[in-house]
């Protein structure tokens, strides 16, 4: 099948989003809970040598995006990497990838809603986390059930709010340290207690999982190229954008935060950011980022919901999911399909009921399953599509990423040793204990339904 045609059959939603929201939506989406909760769990693993963790989760997110960028420029539709593993892969390759990222992402909902609970216990200690849940689900499910041009809306003003916070608090943090005189904070926290990487190189390693976790959503950007207005112009714009800024907020954010607070003090609050205000008793300020981080919760979970749903419409349109999910309104919105991505929802309200303590945790190592897959299989892809086009020749790529194979084939090898490191950790070893299971489960489901396709068809044609 040529890619025209899959392009075709994904044909009907609305382009309607702007280069300039395109670029916002990209950096907001990766900073969320990953970044606001997650860096938690990452400092505790490797204290000050976390800013390598995250380093190095940013260089893999660079070499992803070069891949993304340069097969979503070639190719713009809303089916996006799976549709890529479909056509220069094979079949059974874009089904993994579009299931397994749908996967993730209706579970990695349930971890920010799950947040969006802890936080507002920062206010409301004794209210429910349930209706927290049920509260805002509520209100972004209406959001992206109006138009694509809502959700640009919506999106853009969120990660707008999230930028200028974590430039805020960079800028104020720095004037902590070292505007005010006050000798208990500066970079000598960085080696103060047990140096600067108290659990050797491995606590340092396994942080780069957390930070994988923290970066997820970036990819986000080639899935929403399919409803863009310029989605060429869009994609080369986010990406020159987008990463250079991701990496100094991510870096420059936790740098502070280790600078004020003692890296064994961080894990003892829900938020880094928050725990940083109410240590400098800066009035009103804990309370103003605790907003913003529940901005940045909502945010991240308003991008999954709409690119689940995207996902899921690709799956219907390829024949690998019911028909009515690939449906469209009026509004160019696919309804069914946005309705059956609301399950993560149901399946973070149980689990926090259940287990509030674990909630967070349980939501984030099985979801982090799909996104690890999901991001070996771009790198993989990139290296299939890379080598078809540099042997048919034909008209020049307008975007080429650089220092390939070498650069693709790194992103891959570090994907794989960082899925495989979780299987060493106990925070991440249900990762694998999921993972695996699921994905033998959906290759199952492949053949066997692939399987009976062909019988129908034989006893339709002998009929």
């Amino acid at each position: 099948m040529s890619f025209n045609k899959i392009q075709q059959r994904e044909s009907g939603l609305k382009r309607q989003l702007s280069a300039r929201q395109m670029s916002m939506i990209a950096i907001g989406g990766a900073i969320g809970t990953g970044l606001f909760l997650g860096s938690k769990f990452a400092i505790q693993f490797a204290g000050p040598s976390v800013l390598i963790s995250y380093a190095i989760g940013g260089l893999i997110t660079l070499l992803l995006m070069g891949c993304l960028a340069e097969m979503t420029v070639a190719h713009s539709t809303s089916g996006s990497f799976g549709v890529y593993a479909e056509h220069y892969v094979g079949p059974l390759a874009g089904f993994l990838v579009k299931y397994s990222y749908w996967s993730c992402l209706i579970l990695g909902m349930g971890t920010e809603i799950t947040a969006v609970a802890e936080y507002m216990h920062f206010w409301f200690p004794s209210s429910p986390g349930w209706f927290w849940i049920i509260l805002f689900s509520g209100v972004l499910i209406a959001v992206n059930s109006m138009s694509i041009k809502a959700f640009g809306s919506v999106e853009y003003t969120f990660s707008s709010i999230k930028v200028f916070t974590v430039c805020a608090f960079i800028t104020l943090g720095a004037y902590i340290i070292w505007g005010t005189g006050n000798t208990s904070y500066g970079v000598h926290n960085y080696t103060s207690h047990n140096g600067f990487m108290p659990n050797g190189f491995s606590g340092m390693w396994i942080a780069v999982v957390v930070s994988i976790f923290s970066y997820l959503s970036i990819e986000m950007i080639a899935v929403a190229a399919g409803e863009a207005e310029n989605p060429e112009k869009a994609v080369k714009q986010a990406f020159r954008a987008t990463i250079l800024r991701l990496v100094i907020f991510y870096l420059g954010a936790l740098a502070i935060v280790l600078a004020i607070v003692p890296w064994n003090e961080v894990g003892k609050g829900n938020s880094p950011f928050v725990t940083v205000m109410q240590i400098v008793n800066i009035p009103y300020a804990a309370d103003i980022l605790n907003f913003v981080v529940i901005i940045a919760a909502l945010s991240a979970m308003n991008s999954q919901l709409y690119t689940a749903t995207r996902m899921m419409f690709s799956l219907s349109r390829g024949g690998d999911a019911p028909l009515c999910f690939g449906k469209l309104n009026k509004q160019g919105i696919p309804f069914n399909a946005l309705i059956l991505c609301t399950s993560g929802i149901a399946l973070a309200t149980g689990l926090y009921t259940l287990y509030p303590e674990k909630a967070f945790t349980l939501m984030m190592s099985i979801s982090m399953f799909g996104a690890m897959f999901t991001w070996m299989m771009i790198f993989l892809t990139h290296y299939f599509f890379r080598r078809y086009h540099d042997k048919q020749g034909g008209i020049p790529l307008a975007f080429k990423m650089k220092f390939f194979p070498a650069s693709t084939l790194l992103g891959f090898c570090a994907m794989l040793a960082i899925l495989f490191t979780t299987a060493f950790t106990e925070t991440f070893r249900m990762t694998l204990v999921f993972g695996g299971p699921f994905l033998l489960l959906l290759i199952l489901i492949f053949y066997f339904s692939r399987r009976f396709s062909r019988i129908s068809l034989k006893s339709n044609v002998q009929e």
